[in-house]
């Protein structure tokens, strides 16, 4: 006899939401998403896909789809500020993955993944203006109150919730009451996209300069977009400084408040004050992160991506880390029977040791920390040789340790689990 799946209620219709939807339909397990926007809008900037995110979303068949809006990133590439070349790795299939790396619009990945949403589970099962307000629980389901933009309150109930509903979470909040306020890490971060000809390889993630003085990271998110071959360039420029905003993807930022960092980072390939001055819009975003939970889970109520594990957005590993929840999350329920509670549990034990090592590595030392070593060894001045500042076998284990901790070495893909890498 056949246990009955599930049905789930996942607050939050954004990237970890949507392929939580998808996993789950590809399992068997029906769910409905409560978003609380009254529309679904393109929002943000660019974002990378590492190969174990991937990996994931390829085998629920949306590879072809990202491939037709992303870049398949090629290399990434460090350098001072002054211009000096550091180090180059190949990145994704040049680098021997049997995935590629991405470079992507946030709002491209999240229409890919809302198309196949509707696609697969049907139109309704988006369900906007369904800002979640709180929720109950007792020993056989999990009810959603929500509030809607008249002014109205319904419920949605269901056997799970999952809170997917972002670095604001509702669902956080109620479950961790006393969960202390972001921790900021003394870097402000501004973002843009701009129409540029390509540079470097045309597909190089290009990472340069130190925050101290200010650090660039810059790469290409679409191809073609004016049909002379410019690509869509996606840029974050990071300064040290006080904390000037709460955490809003959206916040409108200003140009002067930084750019005086990089008037003098004029390269032969790209000149970065005109990247920045000929953006379409700017963003701002404080540097944050939050110190990882305890526990996620409390009875039929879990937590996933940004909701259980908010971290600096370095790495390329945030929404990455959201799709393995995900995947980890969905097998759990499939043959969960009547063992949701448990089923939870382990999934809680699954995710959030390997998520806390992330969060807490991109605080500390996050991959373009080789920019951090060769600024403090140099004292941030142009040097002869690179080879007297830092050997190559140390730029190789700095390097290594991040993918092992974040769980894309091409040695872990090959033969490790889906959803951690081990």
């Amino acid at each position: 006899m056949t246990s009955k799946k599930p049905n789930v209620v996942i607050a939050g219709a954004g990237i970890g939401g949507l392929t939580l939807a998808l996993e789950l339909h590809a399992v068997g397990v029906p769910c409905v998403l409560l978003e609380a926007t009254p529309e679904q809008r393109e929002l943000g900037v660019g974002i990378n896909l590492l190969p174990h995110a991937t990996r994931a979303l390829s085998r629920l068949g949306l590879q072809d789809a990202l491939s037709r809006v992303a870049v398949t990133t090629r290399e990434s590439i460090f350098f001072t500020r002054h211009g000096q070349f550091i180090y180059r790795e190949p990145a994704g299939l040049a680098a021997g993955y049997a995935w590629p790396q991405f470079s992507i619009h946030r709002g491209e990945l999240q229409r890919v993944l809302t198309d196949a949403v509707r696609d697969r589970l049907g139109a309704d099962v988006i369900r906007l203006d369904h800002r979640v307000a709180g929720f109950t629980q007792d020993d056989a389901t999990a009810t959603v109150t929500v509030e809607h933009a008249d002014g109205t309150r319904s419920q949605v109930t269901g056997d799970v919730l999952v809170g997917a509903d972002g670095v604001h979470s509702a669902v956080r909040r109620q479950l961790h009451p006393e969960a202390g306020k972001p921790h900021y890490t003394g870097y402000m971060m501004w973002r843009g996209t701009t129409v540029h000809p390509p540079f470097l390889s045309g597909g190089s993630m290009l990472r340069a300069g130190w925050l101290a003085t200010g650090k660039l990271v810059a790469y290409p998110i679409r191809e073609n977009v004016d049909g002379n071959g410019s690509q869509l360039i996606n840029w974050l420029a990071e300064v040290e400084g006080p904390e000037r905003a709460q955490r809003d993807w959206t916040r409108r930022g200003n140009l002067d408040d930084f750019i005086g960092h990089f008037e003098d980072w004029h390269f032969d390939w790209l000149d970065v004050p005109a990247l920045f001055r000929s953006a379409q819009e700017v963003l701002e975003y404080p540097m944050v992160d939050s110190d990882p939970l305890p526990w996620w889970t409390q009875g039929r109520v879990t937590l996933l991506g940004d909701a259980a594990h908010p971290m600096v957005p370095r790495g390329s590993n945030g929404s990455a880390q959201a799709i393995l929840d995900a995947r980890a999350l969905a097998a759990l329920l499939a043959d969960a029977g009547d063992s949701l509670e448990a089923a939870l549990r382990s999934y809680d034990d699954e995710r959030r040791e390997a998520t806390a090592q992330v969060v807490l590595t991109n605080r500390r030392n996050p991959p373009d920390a080789l920019l951090r070593e060769v600024y403090e060894r140099t004292g941030d001045q142009p040097f002869d040789r690179l080879s007297d500042v830092i050997t190559d076998a140390e730029i190789a284990a700095m390097m290594s340790a991040y993918r092992n901790v974040a769980g894309f070495s091409a040695e872990h893909l090959t033969t490790g689990h889906l959803t951690t890498g081990t």
